[in-house]
């Protein structure tokens, strides 16, 4: 079983970090990752001919096959869908990012871009994000509260999702959104399977542009941050705030388009085995 991590938020990322060694006892891990941050950037690839990608042989602890991109994401997992780190895989694993992508910040995400370009390249991918404590906006989080951010949390559950879908793959490719609240597995309060709600928890509210002093016609753009609002239950923020796990399949259209009614669902089996997966995970830690 071969599974590729990335992540948007670069190679030195210590969510990246934590989540490769949390695949390692899964199978053959390789990293190929973005050598600088690529946050926002969903699945973008880039203007290739302009920006020549280079990629090279990194080191990280207790990992032999590691790369860095100059480049997106989607452009990490399109490279390496293409052969250019061996042999095909079998899973994307993106993560773990600083900042949960719920609501509209899925469709902006280079977390959740890379999972969906591992889809559409006939990969099951899973995206992993954690709550930051403080003022997580957009996906987003910033370097100085991330000190004391819990990676082991999620770490734990992404082992626990992708080992589930390693023992029983789904027929055919899925996405996967795993967010986790920003704490332990013991002191989470479960899982539950969520849909994608409309807002994160924090929006960008409004946006100025502030002239710029001495270069006519130029202006920065200010940003307003809104404040924290409360999301319904069964939405995936909605899980975050009530401090469980939101899992969350991103179906395929053109995938339903062709499946036959008497086929079987890849979304569906693949939420039932995560569900087993997750369950085993919380039940083991409680009774520990």
């Amino acid at each position: 079983m071969r599974i590729l991590v990335t992540n948007d938020d670069g190679i030195d990322s210590d969510g990246l970090r934590q989540l490769a060694w949390a695949m390692r006892g899964l199978g053959d891990v390789t990293v190929v990752a973005p050598d600088t941050e690529y946050s926002g950037s969903s699945a973008a690839l880039g203007s290739l001919n302009r920006m020549q990608p280079e990629v090279h042989r990194v080191s990280m602890d207790g990992l032999d096959d590691v790369w860095s991109v100059s480049g997106p994401p989607a452009l990490c997992v399109m490279f390496a869908r293409l052969g250019a780190f061996g042999p095909p895989f079998d899973f994307v694993v993106s993560g773990i990012n600083p900042g949960v992508n719920v609501g509209r910040s899925v469709y902006h995400s280079g977390t959740v871009g890379a999972a969906l370009t591992a889809r559409v390249g006939g990969m099951t991918g899973v995206a992993v994000s954690q709550a930051v404590h403080g003022f997580g906006v957009e996906g987003q989080g910033w370097d100085e509260m991330l000190s004391d951010q819990c990676w082991e949390g999620a770490a734990d559950v992404a082992a626990a999702v992708v080992g589930a879908l390693v023992t029983e793959p789904p027929s055919g490719s899925v996405a996967v959104n795993v967010n986790v609240p920003d704490m332990t597995v013991e002191a989470m309060a479960g899982w539950q399977r969520t849909t994608v709600g409309r807002v994160p928890p924090r929006v960008i509210s409004e946006v100025e542009l502030e002239p710029k002093l001495g270069h006519p016609n130029s202006y920065s753009v200010v940003m307003k941050w809104g404040d924290a609002v409360s999301l319904p239950e069964g939405t995936d923020g909605g899980a975050i705030e009530r401090d469980l796990v939101s899992v969350t399949l991103l179906g395929s259209l053109t995938e339903r388009l062709r499946r036959k009614a008497s086929d079987p669902d890849p979304d569906e089996h693949a939420a039932a085995v995560i569900g087993r997966g997750l369950d085993q995970l919380f039940e083991g830690v409680r009774a520990s």
